[in-house]
């Protein structure tokens, strides 16, 4: 049948309109939902301030609903004692989101600390601290904690398997879809099982890791918490554990939609004479083709559409925990999130199962890779509409998108989305291609391939020999090999019809192989025009001598060897027909592309996911009267340095409190020796300078209040920015160093 396309002004100008609506939507869009975090925007007492006498509680506004428990604040005091009441207190009203903690009466005066720790409605945790004096500031307070809650190496695993998890979903269920929409044939190709079931088992493995995690991640950040019940127990009744205990329940029933898949519905899709059916099982009456092709429909459409419920299911586990389920319009922003997951699956799993057809099983059908062609197509279409309104969901405003953290981190996602739609409009040109290649064939044309593949196989035996080619071959056809062996030395020697197996088996692999060309049969055995030079490595070449018979040979040992050859070989002929295609090697050179770069765009993603977004960024600022989240807690720095000389090691901690701009800050610095104990030294100098505005180096002069203690009080910095801090010690008349460090001042 010859195949047409639409006109070929109207077709690229629709691609153009696609392409441009799709970037825009990632632009604006992830190819997984983003993360919100909640912000601290307020407290009572207000961070750096100075009361008269001590309140009678301690209070905290945040952007957006957290959970807490009652040691999710703490009050130290100066000394670093715990001084709250231990009882969380729910201060909520409406649609302000505010909790506390009582104090007991008869503080006395000086610096106290606030620790908090919380976690989001995205299941996100956050944390920070601040201090407030009572009368005037002590001379001494509260270390301040310098992890962030969800950072470390718990947070790094737990990002990690957040990941993994996303690549998991996508292969396993863009796999499938792969299989029950574009090409049914790709059910008996090992490569493809191999990528949907080892997509299922990461999903599984990275949600038990996520469950196991949660406890550390959220709380303590020690990953010994991992074995910790009683913390799994509390996590289970959690939303974020409840969506990954259901994620986990939906594997279950992915496990047997897998089972079928490439059981029951591989086996229905078995070309004819390909299933091992027996002589005593062609003499009972062969299938009705009506029957089998209804027996195919019904498994399609049963696997369709279990298939979708399923993958909804699983899709929608991230949309009820993470950022769709809280803020602007949650009733439509998760059935949004979840089929922006649906299409990113089916594009880049659909993407991942092609790319493992082209490169290590039988030739593709163009008619498979026109269906994925037109899928891709379609999701594409949904991943525009979709992050068009994710984006003003998180981003708001056009200055968002350059004066932000999350704004320039979706620029960059913007940059490699377009660089993977230009490279599928490549694999479109590719596919086309194969189209029109097909589509201009006529019979004779036909005869002449079939007569131009025999002639291939018989003068190019040496080559199908190659050491490469018959290590790959082997690897793929060893377990049909070892089925044909175990066969073959279980039969009787003296069986006079037992090459006859072998030789449908043989013709059954080449009509496999050559799936393309209008003759099935398998090329002669006997070639007369044969190339001499070859002549000396035909020793098993099925082309120029009768393919020995394993199962004639008594040895069992002797016939496995003989079978494994003969299928590395029929394999490795197979490998080298689909190679002299140039159409579909370029096909499988752009999907390569393609693929490399959507790895890339989906650790740029995650990253994307643990970023605050732009919209709660603003709405943190404007509640603080346009200060940054980052002066919601006093700066912290941890200098090591090392002047040279003797006793010149040791560590400088410098305190910035409460780290804003126009505000008198107080800088407090201790210097310990390398045993942790406090040191005196000769000199310490230290400046702030901004280079962006051509500030500085403004000279901080701290005096000094102890061994191993300095403290400048007063200190001004003129704007918020990135500053830089210059940090001079001096342990001797000639053994000084200068350590710089970058400083956020909101």
């Amino acid at each position: 049948m010859v195949t047409t396309g639409p006109p070929a002004r109207r077709s690229a100008v629709l691609r153009m309109l696609v392409v441009a609506v799709a970037l825009a939507g990632a632009l604006f869009g992830g190819a997984v939902p983003a993360s919100a975090h909640a912000a601290l925007t307020g407290s009572t007492p207000a961070q750096g301030s100075v009361v008269d006498r001590a309140p009678e509680q301690v209070s905290l506004t945040f952007s957006e609903g957290v959970a807490m428990g009652d040691d999710s604040i703490r009050v130290l005091d100066p000394h670093g004692k715990r001084v709250d009441r231990g009882k969380l207190r729910n201060l909520c009203s409406g649609a302000t989101v505010k909790y506390g903690t009582g104090l007991p009466p008869g503080l006395g005066n000086g610096t106290y600390t606030v620790a908090w720790q919380a976690v989001s409605a995205d299941s996100h945790p956050v944390s920070g601290a601040f201090t407030f004096s009572v009368g005037a500031p002590s001379k001494s307070s509260a270390a301040v904690p310098q992890q962030e809650a969800g950072g470390g190496l718990v947070g790094a695993l737990y990002g990690i398997a957040r990941c993994l998890a996303y690549a998991g979903f996508v292969l396993m269920a863009g796999g499938a879809a792969f299989v029950v929409a574009c090409r049914p044939a790709a059910a008996l190709v090992r490569s493809v099982q191999r990528l949907v079931v080892q997509g299922w088992a990461l999903l599984t493995g990275t949600t038990v890791a996520m469950l196991l995690l949660r406890t550390p991640y959220t709380g303590s950040g020690d990953l010994a918490d991992v074995l910790d019940l009683g913390g799994l127990q509390q996590v289970l009744l959690t939303k974020p554990g409840a969506a990954l205990v259901s994620r986990l329940l939906l594997l279950a029933a992915a496990a047997l939609f897998v089972a079928v898949l490439f059981g029951a519905f591989a086996r229905a899709h078995e070309p004819a004479g390909a299933g091992g059916t027996t002589d005593a099982e062609g003499e009972a009456g062969a299938v009705d083709p009506a029957e089998e092709a209804r027996r195919r429909k019904d498994l399609t459409f049963g696997l369709g559409i279990g298939g979708v419920i399923v993958a909804t299911g699983l899709a929608a586990t991230w949309a009820m925990a993470e950022h769709a389920s809280t803020g602007l319009q949650p009733a439509v922003a998760m059935p949004v999130d979840v089929l922006h997951l649906l299409a990113v699956a089916a594009w880049l799993g659909g993407l991942a199962a092609l790319l493992v057809s082209l490169y290590w099983g039988p030739p593709v059908e163009r008619t498979a890779v026109r269906r994925f062609s037109r899928i891709a197509f379609g999701s594409v279409v949904v991943l525009a509409a979709t992050g068009v309104y994710q984006s003003w969901r998180q981003v708001g405003t056009w200055s968002a998108l350059t004066g932000t953290a999350y704004g320039r981190l979706l620029l960059l996602k913007v940059g490699l989305v377009a660089v993977l739609v230009g490279i599928a409009w490549v694999s479109r040109r590719w596919t086309a291609r194969l189209g029109e290649a097909r589509a201009a064939e006529d019979p004779a044309a036909a005869a002449e391939a079939g007569v131009t593949v025999a002639a291939a196989e018989a003068g190019g035996t040496a080559a199908a020999t190659d050491a490469a080619d018959v290590a790959d071959a082997a690897q793929e056809a060893g377990e049909a090999a070892e089925r044909q062996s175990a066969k073959a030395a279980g039969k009787a020697t003296g069986k006079a019809a037992a090459g006859a197996p072998a030789a449908s088996s043989t013709a059954t692999a080449t009509a496999t192989a050559t799936a393309a060309s209008p003759d099935p049969d398998p090329a002669p055995e006997e070639t007369p025009d044969t190339d001499p030079e070859a002549a000396p490595e035909t020793a098993l070449n099925p082309d120029t001598d009768p393919e020995p018979d394993p199962s004639t040979d008594p040895d069992p040992a002797r016939a496995a060897q003989l079978a494994r050859q003969q299928a590395a070989l029929r394999t490795a002929r197979t490998k080298r027909l689909r190679d002299a295609d140039p159409e579909r090697l370029g096909l499988r050179r752009s999907v390569l592309a393609e693929a490399s770069v959507a790895v890339v765009l989906l650790v740029v993603t995650t990253v994307l996911t643990a970023t605050e977004p732009a919209r709660t960024e603003a709405a943190v600022q404007a509640a603080s009267g346009g200060q940054s989240t980052a002066s919601n807690q006093p700066q912290v720095l941890t200098v090591p340095f090392d002047t040279g000389g003797p006793h010149g090691k040791g560590t400088a901690r410098v305190d910035l409190d409460p780290g804003r701009s126009g505000n008198a800050n107080e800088l407090r610095l201790r210097l310990s020796d390398p045993s942790g104990k406090a040191m005196d030294v000769p000199e310490v100098k230290v400046s702030f300078t901004q280079k962006a505005k051509k500030l500085g180096p403004l000279p901080v002069v701290p005096r000094h209040t102890g061994t191993g203690h300095w403290r400048a009080s007063g200190v001004q910095l003129p704007v918020p920015g990135q500053w830089q801090l210059s940090l001079l010690v001096r342990t001797s008349d000639i053994d000084q160093v200068t350590e710089i460090r970058n400083v956020k001042i909101g």
